[in-house]
């Protein structure tokens, strides 16, 4: 068999994840701290667990609905307009097998050959293969460490062209942890004025903000029917293994994705959707809730990590959202795959080279901090003697 020719190239040329690489490596080596992978250390609530195994006990085995149990859609309605202001009916709702497959939905919904696709960088590494994948051209826009990497409306303006299709918008950022506010959101949107630009909107972090509500896109004036919102409870909850997402967005974009939807995966399962039920009839009962005590935590984890980081030398602006420091690592002279490389190998820590969200990530790496304050602290040791070694 010739497998080249069986293969189709577009997929051949697509790059593995460069976070799996490193997460990888590590998963094999004795002793290593992995600051890599998004996922919280934090085990699902118990309550919301619980949900879970009633729904097997009581014989919840079957297919759902395509477009999700309608009491969960329901509630994810009520949820967007109570925490974020944004009125959406449940046949505008899809749930989805993670935030990753609603990705994959608005873009193979909606775009066609040739059509050019504009992501803020650094950005989450699914963005530019997704695009691809359904046919059109990434095009990166550049972000700073300066300005605590916020899109601008200059920025989105240089780069719109006849073949723009849409933006996407990754806020609060991975792997940056950058935010953008409510006012600087308005002004970035001045840019699609006068134009048929969709924006999708993943805001997958929007309940790890420090220091202020999240500002969700779809609130803004006149934004709302140009905008496909992406979330999901793997964050916020703690429910990375549940797999679940949803989708918001105008009717008629829905209707398309919904059928992409029901020929590849059916629905999601019907386990998981009970479970996110309960994460949204209770999950923020109390100023103690569960949700709450985890941002907490994250919120003294990303303190520390900051300091540290500019203790050692190693600039890191002070992130605002996700879980994620983005250390500038550029006064080392090392690469920022030579240093990650380094840094596995001898030190036995990993982390992720900047350059796996874009090329405007040389000279950085990622480090997540959802993993325990002993494991930070320890990295963080081991971090300083291999700059010794520099």
């Amino acid at each position: 068999m010739n497998y080249d020719q069986l293969i189709n190239p577009v997929v051949r040329d697509i790059p593995p994840s460069g976070i799996r690489k490193f997460f990888d490596i590590a998963a094999e080596m004795k002793d290593c701290i992995s600051l890599g992978v998004g996922e919280p250390d934090f085990i699902t609530p118990w309550n919301i667990r619980e949900a879970g195994i009633n729904s097997l006990k009581n014989g919840l085995t079957c297919y759902t609905s395509n477009a999700g149990l309608p009491e969960l859609r329901q509630l994810i309605c009520r949820y967007y307009q109570e925490r974020f202001d944004v009125s959406y009916d449940p046949v505008q709702c899809l749930v989805t097998v993670g935030a990753s497959e609603g990705i994959d939905l608005a873009l193979r919904a909606t775009v066609c050959p040739g059509d050019e696709v504009l992501i803020p960088e650094p950005s989450y590494v699914s963005y530019a293969p997704c695009i691809q994948l359904a046919g059109g051209i990434p095009v990166p826009l550049h972000t700073s460490d300066k300005n605590g990497f916020k899109l601008t409306s200059a920025a989105v303006q240089e780069k719109l062209s006849p073949r723009t299709k849409a933006l996407i918008l990754t806020y609060p950022n991975n792997p940056t942890g950058g935010i953008m506010t409510r006012e600087e959101l308005l002004e970035m949107s001045k840019a699609l004025d006068g134009t048929n630009v969709l924006v999708i909107s993943d805001e997958i972090y929007a309940e790890l903000t420090y220091g202020g509500r999240h500002a969700a896109f779809g609130s803004l004036p006149g934004m709302w029917e140009r905008t496909i919102t992406l979330n999901g409870f793997s964050k916020a909850f703690a429910m990375t293994g549940w797999r679940l997402g949803y989708i918001l967005a105008p009717l008629p974009l829905i209707k398309q994705m919904l059928k992409i939807h029901q020929y590849t995966i059916l629905c999601a399962s019907i386990t998981s959707q009970s479970a996110a039920i309960e994460a949204l009839k209770h999950g923020f009962d109390t100023d103690f809730s569960d949700v709450r005590s985890m941002r907490r935590e994250y919120n003294r984890r990303r303190n520390f990590l900051v300091r540290q980081f500019n203790d050692m030398g190693l600039s890191c602006f002070e992130p605002l959202g996700a879980f994620y420091v983005f250390p500038c690592i550029r006064s080392t002279g090392l690469s920022s795959e030579d240093f990650c490389q380094r840094l596995l190998q001898e030190y036995h820590v990993a982390a992720v080279p900047g350059t796996a969200f874009g090329t405007c990530g040389e000279g950085f790496l990622r480090c997540s901090y959802a993993c325990s304050m002993d494991h930070l602290i320890e990295a963080c040791k081991r971090i300083r003697a291999f700059l010794e070694t520099l």
